[in-house]
């Protein structure tokens, strides 16, 4: 390993307790686990999906209006966090609700990794049409 590498191990932590902060609302704690040219693929059709491009862009533009609009009750239960040296795979129920609606999906949620931070990110759920339907 490098000096700069992270263990898988690590790279298990580190996505456990991503999640952990997001639920809790930590943001600078996810912020410090992204590289800063960080690219997020949001799959679907809802106004959120498309490719983000850096730090700020998937902050202010997917992360911020998503926390706004669900009020706080958007939430991941984490089944299991497979991973290797550069990937971290999570697996995981999302539940939320939105203007009297709510919703519960399964994802698959893949990290490329570089140097213990996430340089990119894929989102793949069980069920697009709900989710384009939540975010509609």
């Amino acid at each position: 390993m490098s000096p700069a590498a992270v263990s898988v191990s690590e790279n298990i932590e580190r996505a456990r307790k991503g999640y952990e902060a997001f639920d809790q609302g930590d943001l600078d704690a996810i912020r410090d686990l992204m590289d800063p040219n960080i690219v997020w693929h949001v799959s679907g059709r809802s106004r959120f999906a498309r490719d983000y491009q850096g730090i700020d862009d998937v902050f202010g533009n997917f992360f911020a209006p998503v926390i706004s609009e669900t009020g706080g009750t958007l939430k991941n239960e984490v089944h299991d966090i497979l991973a290797s040296d550069d990937h971290v795979v999570v697996l995981l129920t999302q539940r939320a609700e939105r203007q009297g609606k709510k919703i519960e999906v399964r994802f698959a949620h893949i990290q490329h990794l570089r140097e213990g931070k996430v340089t990119e990110s894929w989102f793949f759920t069980d069920d697009a049409y709900a989710l384009d339907a939540f975010y509609a």
